[in-house]
Order: structure tokens, then C-alpha cells, then sequence
């Protein structure tokens, strides 16, 4: 896996486990070098491989390569643990020559590094005295012997050494501060001097400051990145340098692939410190912890330019930037840019050749070609799309280089790039020919402008009318001001041509418009004149019964073949007649019989009108599945979790189904708020979508989408995905490479899976992290693409397509934003739809043009009651 994909973090991991296993102390050794040159390794990692090589080091120069590996493992992180580690085990090679002072150069750079952590540097202090006291027994004399004078100034010079580190350690606010006072009284003969109880009151004081921001790490889940930047915001009011650093880098090693932090304590660096080992070494730490931000190398090659580091190391620096995997096209363009300012920097433009110059034009080159190659091969696209690299060249070769004529060939390449529509484009050209070219190049260009331009002409007319009343002939003039009123007047037809073309849409729109509220308003009509016919047939019922009984013995049975179409319109009449008090002969309670049984008790249930006035405390549940028995036993029992629930109205059809959505009422509109939080939840094997109850005619624009469609780079898309594949096992496999806050898998409305999924980590770092570690990855035999979030725009509608479309056709009927419901299907009888032309039919089977929806109609159909509809099918 590792020769395939190096950058495989989990995959080092499993193999140095694997190899510490089996004891191939070599192959072992070899694995961890190969990781730490990749990674910056943790506080376990390099503890656990400097215990092996403590291990197998005998001899002084096995001693000196783990030396070598301490000095490698305290430059990654901030580590007390290892400090102290390192100190310890340099007290082993005390017996050798300068092994004390080598022993007290380790403990002071350790106290410099880590002495100042309020909750870990005790322990450090604590074993530098043991040290020193360790020490001060071996030169006290034999006991009855009188000391020398050499051994009495030894015991004064180590006792003060002793004396010293209780005050240094005393003035710290360190955690325990007041046993290590105490342990001084006792130890000390002598009073404790009256500066020494002053710093420490004052080290008390600043303790005290310091606790609730330490109380506030200790109670903090992982990787407390808030309460760090709390704490490190407290000590940049304080403003001591050391206490700054000290608090960056302990916030850097719980959280060391976040850039922001990162480019924060770098910044802090470079302006304040500025001491070259200590800036650099931050630099590359944060190049090597976040290598797939651009801002991190950037600032890396500025510092290192800033502390002139070797041009050699600043090129290799940069070729590694290129090959770091960024994650968008425009973020080469940015690296690519800092490098060239780095080089033109180096440049002495007063000579009219040199090497720097040559490096500069070939580096200028290079970039333009990896842009077009490696660039857009890999994200589709250069990332730049206005050639700012180019145009910057042309730049320094008019103005630096004096060279107009390879300035010219730049930008006609520029033009030749899509780029000549704009007008900006070309005043950056005229202005560059203006300043550094000649009038008859600036006269030529502004004339291409005027024929090219198409997002503002009138700008770039102006400009060159301008440009011949200072300094054109009569003849310059003339022939500018006709080239100007042509285009213009080309331009002003267009335009007016546009604006008939949006008017026609328009009026389009409005008719359509109208015609929807005719048809609403007719089948309003008709549906009232329905039920006036319903009622007036019901009067002539109670009337007169003899008719009906004489018209039911003309009838023959209604049962013809296909017992579906008779014991439908059966139900049907009968339902009619119900309606209205009248009861035909009991039927035996077939088993189909038993829903309309079970649907003819809602229909008893008078219909609640929706009050707007509550939409703040209601919400809007929908896909639900139809065969849900008691929908309001079954959601009080989810949404009574939320809060006190008011009232649940489910929707039925007219025959007393279950229609799949409802109104949930609450008490208080936090609980409206609180169920939104159960969108997406699985009931009975479907998604539940929940959503705001909101009225589309007073709110049109209102989406109930509630996912970003715009770039979100702490957030993956992953597809390909095996349909089997669980949230559990999926998280199992993300959370390797950051702390994951959510994931969704995307299903269809029937629940589903789809093999795509969203996964959203805590920042951009660990996101990006996971791209380039999971992209390729195989999960059950399915290879996954891994991607940070970025959906595509929708492509709305060709406007114009849709006008042509719409003057051949009657607006058809509005179904809402998920298309045609089922219960929207015509129920008619293919026999019965009679068509006025035959159908044309497209290859793939759908009707082209339907006759329903046909403008050439000379009249709408009469519309039929259920006698009249019974009467056609009889008469057939």
C-alpha cells in the first residue's frame, strides 16, 4: 500500500505495529525513518522509538545516534515527556568527559523549551534539582575529615546552584507552586531572600490569572481548539514573548493540522521574534503539518527570503510546494506567483542580461506551461483564467526589461485566450502601451477594443475618442468616430432586440399566469355546479322514490367484463348515494371492502382549515409511507421528544387514505425548531423529511433544501459507495483522519441508498487530510472517489427555448416542486379517452404533443357526472 500511496498515515502506522510485533528491529528502524521524513510524528510515536533504541544502545557511539534521535523528536512538537526523557537518559553518560555540563545544557534547553508549562513544567524543574542535589552528596567530604579549601568553594558553588533553581523555579507560576516553597524553607539554612518571596507572590498572582484558562484545558474534550485560542488571546494581552510561544506550541501539538493556527503563530514570529532558527523551524513544521495549504508555503518562502537563506534551498523549497497535492487549480496559480516575485526580486535590472534574468523569463515560461498542463489536466481548468502570470510578465518585460515588442506577443497571446470580450483587458493593454509603447500601437489596440468588446463598448469608444481629440488628425478622428457609431449602433439594436425578446418572455409569462387562474377559476366553477346538480338530484330523490326505483329495474347489472371496472364504479355509486342518506343493500364484508370500511370512518372526520397564524409553532411533515396505520398515535410518540404537541393533522384523500404528510402543532415554537432536527429520520423504512411550515404564496422563494450547494471545505463528498455500506462503517473509516461532527448518507425517497455520501469534519485541515488519504480508497470491492464538498450550479432553463416552446402549447398544470403525485394520475378508462388527432410518439416512447394539452382544441370537453359516465359505459 505505502509504494502506492506513500502519504498513507494509517497504513505507516500498521506497519511499524505489524514489524514491533514480529521484532524485525531493522526493517522496524527503517519504517519509522521513512514516516518521520513524510510526517511530523507524535509524542507516543517517537517515545515508543526511543525506548527501543535506548534498548539496544550499549556502546558510546549507539549512545550518540539516540542523542541524534532526541534532537529529532523535541523539534516536532512541544513534548515535556520527551524533555524529560532526554535529560534523564543523558544522565547515563555522566561518567564520560563533560558529561555534567553536557547533562546541564539538556535540562537548561529543556527549561527554556517547556519550564514555563504551568501544569507539566514542575516535573522538569523538580529533576534538574534532584540532579544538582545528587551531585552536592558526591562532593561533600567523608564524614570527620576536614574539607579543602577547593572542595568548601565546590560545596558553596553547587549549593548556590541549588539556591538558584528554587528562585527561578519560585518566580514561574507554575501548578504546585506553594509545596516547592515550602520544600525551599525547609531545604534552606539560610531565610529566603525578601526579592525572591516578592517574585513569588507575583508568580502567585499571575497563577491565579492563568487557572481558569488551565481548568478550562483540563475540563475540555479534544482538541479544545476554542479554549486554546482563549488562552493564547489572554497571553498576547500580556505580551511576554516566551508565554506566547510556550502557549502556541502546546495548542500547535493538540491541534497540529489546523492552518489558521498555524499561519496565527507564524505571523506572531515573523513580526515579533524574527530569530531565523526559531522562525524557520516553525515554518517547516507548518508545511509539514498542513502541506495542501498554499498561504503556509508562501509564507515559508517570504521567511526565508527574509532571513536569506541560500537560493538553492529557497528552489527545492518550492518544487516541493509544487508536488504537496493542492486541492484547487487557483492555489498553483498563488505559489506560482510568490515564486516569480521571489525571483524578480533577485533580478538587477540596470544590466541589460544576467543569469538571475534568464531564470526569471524560463521560470515565467515554465509556470505558464505547468498551468496549461499539470493544472488543468487535473481540476479541468488553469485557474487562471485572466492570465494575471502573463499579463505580470509582459509587465516587467515593458517596464523592467525595456522590451515592448515581447510585452506586445504576450498579450496577443493573453487576447487569443477568450480574454478579448472584456473591456478591462484591453484598457490594461492600452494603458501598458500608453506608458511604455508608442500612440500608433495604443490607436490599434483601442480599435480592436471597440470591434471585441461586448461587456461595456461605450467605455472603450470613449477612451479612444479621447485618445484622438488630444493627439489624432482630422483624419484619425473621422475614422474613430464612424468606427464608434457603428459599433454603438450595432450594439444598441442588439440590445433592443434583447429587450423585445424579454418582453415577449414576460407578456408569455402573464398569460400563462392568467390562464392558470382561468382554469382554477373554471374548475372551481364546475366542481360548484356539481355539487348544485348532486344536490338538486337528492331533492327529486325525496320527491318522488318511484322514479328511481323504476330507472334502478331498467338498468341491467353493472358488472361486466372485468369485475375491476364494475366493482369500482359500484363502490363508486354507492359512496354517492351514502353521501346523501341513502343506503343500497348490505354487502358481506369482503376482504377488499375492509379499507374502504376503514377509510369511510375518516371521511366522517370534519375537515380543520390550516391556521397561518401558528406556521411559528408547526411543522411540516412529508414521505411518510401510505400504509401508516394511526399516523397520529405513531408521530406523538416521535415528536413528543421535541415538546408538548398540540394537535397532529394528517392529510387523507377523498376515499379516507393516508395521503404520506402532516401538520405537527407544538406548544412552544423552540420544540417547532427542536423536530426539525428529525429531517431524514427513518420511519417504517422511508426518510421522514420534516420542514418549516411555511406559506409558498407569501414566501415564493422560500427553499426547504437545508443542505449548502456552495463550496464547504470542511465537508467531503464521497461516491461510489457500496449500497450495503453502513453511517457506522463509514465513520469507522473517516474518523481515522480527524473528528468527524456529522455524516449522511444520501438515499432516494424510499429510503434507498444510493452510494453517495457527505461527511463533515470539524475544520478545512482534517477534511483536506482525508482527501488525499481516502481518495482511491476500496471499500467491499468498491473503489470510493473522495472530494471536498463543491456541488455544481444548476443549469436553469434556456428562457428563450421555453418562450418558443410555450407558443405551441397550453400552460400545463402547476404539481409542485417533487413533480406529479400518483393520486394525480387520470383514473379515466383508456377506452373513454377519445383523441381529436392521432398521438406522435418519440423513439423513446414519450408523447411529444399531447392532445390534452393542445392550443388547436376547438372546445374544452363537457365535463361528466358519475349517472352520465355510467349512461356512456352502458350504452358501449
Amino acid at each position: 500500500k505505502l509504494s502506492i500511496n506513500a502519504f498513507d498515515y494509517n497504513c505507516h502506522l500498521d506497519l511499524i505495529k505489524l514489524l514491533r510485533q514480529e521484532g524485525e528491529l531493522i526493517k522496524l528502524r527503517r519504517a519509522r525513518q521513512k514516516m518521520s521524513e513524510l510526517f511530523p510524528l507524535t509524542e507516543e510515536i517517537w517515545l515508543d522509538w526511543l525506548k527501543d533504541e535506548i534498548k539496544m544502545a550499549s556502546e558510546s557511539s549507539e549512545r550518540e545516534k539516540v542523542y541524534e534521535l532526541f534532537e529529532r523528536a523535541v523539534k516536532d512538537y512541544i513534548c515535556p515527556e520527551i524533555w524529560l526523557e532526554y535529560a534523564q537518559y543523558s544522565i547515563g553518560g555522566i561518567g564520560q568527559e563533560g558529561g555534567i555540563e553536557k547533562v546541564r545544557s539538556i535540562f537548561e534547553r529543556a527549561l527554556t523549551a517547556v519550564g514555563l508549562h504551568v501544569t507539566k513544567g514542575t516535573a522538569l524543574w523538580e529533576a534538574y534539582r534532584e540532579f544538582e542535589n545528587a551531585i552536592l552528596e558526591t562532593a561533600q567530604p567523608a564524614p570527620g575529615s576536614v574539607p579543602s579549601p577547593e572542595q568548601q568553594q565546590m560545596l558553596c558553588s553547587q549549593l548556590e546552584k541549588i539556591h538558584t533553581l528554587f528562585r527561578r523555579q519560585l518566580g514561574i507560576p507554575l501548578l504546585d507552586m506553594e509545596a516547592s516553597y515550602a520544600e525551599y524553607e525547609e531545604w534552606s539554612e539560610d531565610p529566603i531572600p525578601e526579592t525572591t518571596v516578592k517574585n513569588y507572590k507575583k508568580a502567585l498572582q499571575q497563577l491565579e490569572k492563568c487557572k481558569p484558562y488551565e481548568e478550562a484545558l483540563l475540563g475540555a474534550e479534544p482538541p479544545k481548539l476554542a479554549e486554546y485560542q482563549a488562552y493564547i488571546d489572554f497571553e498576547m494581552k500580556a505580551g511576554d514573548p516566551a508565554r506566547i510561544q510556550l502557549i502556541y506550541e502546546r495548542a500547535l501539538a493538540e491541534n497540529c493540522l489546523v492552518p489558521d493556527l498555524w499561519a496565527r503563530y507564524n505571523q506572531y514570529l515573523d513580526r515579533q521574534l524574527k530569530v531565523k532558527e526559531l522562525v524557520l523551524s516553525a515554518h517547516d513544521r507548518a508545511v509539514r503539518n498542513c502541506p495542501w495549504t498554499v498561504g503556509l508555503w508562501i509564507r515559508y518562502l517570504l521567511a526565508m527570503e527574509r532571513h536569506r537563506v541560500d537560493h538553492g534551498i529557497i528552489s527545492e523549497m518550492f518544487e516541493k510546494a509544487l508536488n504537496a497535492g493542492f486541492i484547487q487549480a487557483t492555489d498553483y496559480v498563488e505559489i506560482w506567483q510568490a515564486y516569480l516575485d521571489y525571483l524578480r526580486r533577485r533580478v538587477d535590472f540596470t544590466q541589460d542580461s544576467s543569469k538571475e534574468l534568464e531564470e526569471l523569463r524560463s521560470a515565467f515560461a515554465r509556470a505558464v506551461e505547468y498551468l496549461k498542463q499539470e493544472v488543468e489536466e487535473r481540476f479541468s481548468e488553469s485557474g487562471d483564467p485572466s492570465c494575471t502570470i502573463m499579463q505580470n510578465w509582459a509587465r516587467v518585460e515593458a517596464r523592467l526589461c525595456n522590451n515592448m515588442q515581447k510585452a506586445r506577443e504576450l498579450w496577443d497571446n493573453i487576447m487569443t485566450k477568450g480574454n478579448a470580450k472584456y473591456a478591462n483587458m484591453w484598457l490594461e493593454y492600452y494603458n501598458l502601451e500608453r506608458a511604455h509603447g508608442d500612440t500608433q500601437h495604443c490607436r490599434k489596440a483601442l480599435h480592436r477594443a471597440v470591434q471585441c468588446t461586448s461587456d461595456y463598448p461605450e467605455h472603450v469608444c470613449e477612451v479612444l475618442l479621447t485618445l484622438e481629440r488630444i493627439e489624432g488628425t482630422l483624419e484619425d478622428w473621422d475614422a474613430a468616430v464612424q468606427k464608434t457609431e457603428t459599433r454603438l449602433a450595432r450594439v444598441n439594436e442588439q440590445r433592443a432586440k434583447a429587450a423585445e425578446k424579454e418582453a415577449a418572455l414576460a407578456k408569455q409569462e402573464e398569460e400563462k399566469a392568467e390562464q392558470r387562474k382561468q382554469a382554477r377559476a373554471e374548475k372551481k366553477a364546475s366542481k360548484k355546479a356539481k355539487k348544485n346538480r348532486i344536490g338538486d338530484k337528492r331533492k327529486a330523490d325525496d320527491d318522488d322514490e318511484g322514479e328511481w326505483g323504476q330507472e334502478d329495474e331498467e338498468l341491467p347489472s353493472k358488472r361486466h367484463k372485468g369485475d375491476g371496472d364494475g366493482i369500482h364504479l359500484e363502490e363508486e355509486m354507492e359512496v354517492e348515494t351514502g353521501l346523501f342518506g341513502r343506503s343500497g343493500p348490505e354487502k358481506p364484508d369482503l376482504p377488499g371492502n375492509q379499507k374502504e370500511k376503514a377509510s369511510t370512518s375518516r371521511k366522517d372526520i370534519p375537515k380543520v382549515l390550516h391556521d397561518s397564524s401558528k406556521d411559528n409553532v408547526t411543522v411540516f411533515v412529508s414521505n411518510l409511507a401510505y400504509t401508516m396505520a394511526d399516523p397520529e398515535v405513531k408521530l406523538k410518540e416521535l415528536f413528543e421528544s421535541c415538546g408538548e404537541v398540540v394537535e397532529i393533522r394528517p392529510v387523507f384523500s377523498n376515499k379516507g387514505t393516508f395521503r404520506g404528510y402532516c401538520y405537527v402543532q407544538f406548544k412552544e415554537e423552540k420544540s417547532a425548531l427542536q423536530a426539525l432536527g428529525l429531517d431524514r429520520k427513518v420511519v417504517e423504512g422511508r426518510p421522514m423529511f420534516v420542514s418549516p411550515c411555511v406559506d409558498k404564496n407569501k414566501n415564493p422563494d422560500f427553499k426547504v433544501f437545508r443542505y449548502s450547494t456552495t463550496l464547504e471545505k470542511h465537508k467531503l463528498f464521497i461516491s461510489g459507495l457500496p449500497f450495503s455500506c453502513t453511517k457506522e462503517e463509514l465513520e469507522d473509516v473517516c474518523k481515522a483522519h480527524g473528528n468527524v461532527k456529522d455524516i449522511r448518507l444520501v438515499t432516494n425517497r424510499a429510503g434507498k441508498p444510493k452510494g453517495l455520501a457527505y461527511v463533515e469534519y470539524e475544520n478545512e485541515a482534517q477534511a483536506s487530510q482525508a482527501v488525499l488519504k481516502m481518495d482511491g480508497l476500496t471499500m467491499k470491492e468498491h473503489v470510493i472517489k473522495v472530494a471536498i464538498s463543491n456541488p455544481p450550479l444548476r443549469r436553469l432553463p434556456d428562457k428563450a427555448e421555453a418562450g418558443r416552446a410555450s407558443q405551441f402549447v397550453v400552460p400545463r398544470q402547476v404539481y409542485g416542486a417533487r413533480g406529479k403525485g400518483r393520486t394525480q394520475l387520470s383514473m379515466m378508462p383508456r377506452a373513454l379517452q377519445r383523441q381529436s388527432n392521432p398521438v406522435p410518439k418519440a423513439e423513446n416512447g414519450m408523447v411529444q404533443n399531447s392532445p390534452a394539452t393542445s392550443s388547436q382544441s376547438p372546445e374544452e370537453p363537457k365535463r361528466m357526472s358519475n349517472a352520465d359516465f355510467a349512461k356512456m359505459l352502458l350504452k358501449k
